[in-house]
């Protein structure tokens, strides 16, 4: 970038061989501070001569199989899951490299204490448990300097950033600035699953501060002391930070990631033409939604096109999934007005109907009066038990963050209406799920296809055992992430987010019953889902990096493994000027 290296802190450079090492221009014990440089005691005899590290290292020469052994006894020692997850995050903030290697061996392990269910406590008690800055802090008080805030960040070639207001995390709501732990861990995963480099990701907390009364009474909370910023001083304050973002990583790639549905839809219109970004609750849900309903489709041998949809939650992740399922009934053939006609979308209040007052990324859902001409309902808006039994839901997808909305009732509405009814309940974290799998598979005997938005355990009954598959925005976003950056895409389209369900679903095994890929396989998704998303990208035009302009088709595999991270030390070599 401009000849600069990658960190203030180092450069990657290659020998003449091609081997690549890192350019060092820091020694001793500041070396060791930093989390990208530091291999703990596994610096070699020659690298500590080099790098001023004698006596501050233990005498023998780790092997990196010797620390990733170590760090996964002492993880297993950890006695509650928010005890797991500090102190991999601990991890993290002193050795990357050792951090991603261990996530990667042990992902399907790791994923639930970093991400979801445990990251939602560590939002709350983020104030609590901080130890050490992580990423860029944006808020009202600073942003009047966003332009240097941004300069000190030490990274040179940021590539693609997490950013949230902390308006809507997850199904817990407005947690200030404790929505930083989301962008963390969500990078995380961006790195283990979708092999986009520590160094080429950012983490950002933009606090324009909270209306949660125990935060702002809280005497250690670490954010911003006001209420939110709303309105025109609430945009003039992303314009902000995307200009100052922009001006110093030109070809970033945004996530916005867990704003309230008052402002998510806004967000990402505003944006996603002036810089390449996308929504993960809004389009990473539906698609991820999308795969999973194509999938048991595909598992119960029944065409898309036929089913009848119900989602429960209309807040940025329904609107989405709703969005996603339109689109995707129109691929296979029907109409639009067709399509909608299959979805019913439901609020806190009820079905979405004509008559109705509601917010406007609502209003493409809205079902005609006449549509439930005749139906048997007790008020002006039916209930989620009076939609399913009239329209004769044949999928139940759940999206509200109300546990227990999917009670037995409504599991045996679905059965009356299907002989393999689809049920998923995809709220996160677990004590916001629409109903547990276990009591589903019980009241259906069997009969519904289940998938969960946070990870549950395989059901055994009457003997049998029922796979659980996980809806996890993780099978989408680092892929579909991975894809735009390679790609240096001028847009995130929705073409591009389709491609990435319509993959994700094709890489489904279901013979096993399974209707996602099991979590220990979302690097292998994740390289397929970037792949699906370069050739949309390069369909639709909207391709900026000139390497693969003239790529063969069978070679945008390659190309893309090929400049996945992998978690390794590398080589150190003194930087010039180094004593």
């Amino acid at each position: 970038m401009d000849g600069k290296p990658v960190c203030f802190y180092y450069d990657v450079k290659r020998d003449d061989s091609g081997a690549r090492y890192l350019e060092v221009f820091v020694t001793g014990m500041l070396l060791q501070r930093i989390p990208l440089l530091n291999k703990g005691a596994a610096f070699t005899r020659e690298e500590r001569l080099l790098l001023g590290l004698n006596g501050l290292v233990p005498p023998h020469v780790a092997t990196f199989e010797e620390q990733k052994e170590r760090i996964h006894r002492r993880f297993n020692m950890q006695q509650t899951p928010l005890d797991k997850h500090i102190y991999l995050r601990s991890l993290q903030d002193r050795n990357e490299v050792l951090f991603y290697a261990v996530l990667l061996e042990h992902l399907e392990e790791m994923l639930p204490i970093i991400y979801t269910p445990t990251v939602a406590e560590a939002v709350r008690l983020f104030s609590d448990i901080y130890r050490l800055p992580r990423g860029l802090a944006i808020s009202t008080d600073t942003i009047d300097e966003a332009e240097q805030a941004v300069e000190n960040v030490p990274l040179n070639d940021v590539r693609l950033a997490v950013a949230t207001d902390s308006s809507a995390i997850l199904g817990i709501g407005d947690q200030g600035f404790g929505g930083m732990a989301i962008a963390i861990g969500k990078l995380s995963i961006y790195t283990a699953a979708g092999g986009l480099g520590p160094d080429k990701v950012l983490p950002i907390e933009l606090d324009v501060g909270t209306n949660r009364a125990e935060l702002l009474d809280e005497p250690l909370y670490v954010g911003a002391r006001h209420a939110r910023l709303k309105g025109d001083e609430y945009f003039q304050f992303i314009d902000r930070f995307v200009e100052a973002i922009t001006a110093k990583y030109p070809d970033i790639v945004l996530q916005w990631e867990d704003f309230s549905k008052e402002s998510a839809f806004a967000v990402l219109e505003r944006y996603r033409k002036r810089v390449p970004s996308f929504n993960d609750d809004i389009q990473g849900t539906g698609a991820m939604a999308l795969a999973g309903v194509l999938s048991a489709c595909r598992m119960v041998g029944q065409r898309f096109e036929d089913q009848v949809v119900v989602i429960s939650g209309a807040g940025a992740g329904g609107a989405g999934v709703a969005a996603a399922i339109v689109e995707g009934l129109v691929r296979s053939g029907l109409e639009r007005e067709a399509a909608l006609q299959r979805v019913f979308v439901l609020d806190s209040r009820g079905l979405l109907v004509e008559g109705r007052t509601f917010e406007d990324f609502k209003a493409p859902y809205v079902q005609h009066r006449a549509a439930i001409e005749g139906w048997e309902i007790a008020g002006a808006a039916p209930t989620l038990l009076e939609t399913v039994r009239n329209a004769r839901a044949t999928i139940l997808l759940g999206l509200s963050g109300q546990p227990g909305v999917f009670d037995q009732e409504v599991v045996e509405a679905m059965c009356a209406n299907a002989e393999r009814p689809v049920i998923f309940p995809l709220s996160n974290p677990t004590s916001q799920s629409e109903a547990t799998p276990d009591d589903i598979i019980a009241w259906s005997h069997g009969k519904a296809v289940v998938a969960s938005g946070s990870p549950f355990a395989d059901v055994v009954y009457e003997g049998r055992t029922y796979p659980v598959g996980q809806g996890n925005n993780a099978f989408i976003f680092p892929g579909l992430g991975l894809g735009a950056v390679l790609a240096k895409v001028s847009e995130v389209t929705d073409g591009m987010v389709s491609a990435a369900a319509y993959a994700l679903a094709e890489l489904t095994d279901t013979t096993g019953g399974r209707i996602y890929p099991p979590v220990g396989q979302m690097r292998s998704v994740s390289a397929a889902v970037a792949e699906a998303v370069i050739r949309q990208a390069l369909t639709e035009g909207v391709v900026r990096e000139e390497r693969l302009l003239n790529i063969e088709p069978a070679g945008i595999a390659s190309y893309v493994r090929a400049h996945m991270w992998e978690p390794r030390y590398l080589p150190f070599r003194k930087g010039a000027g180094l004593a």
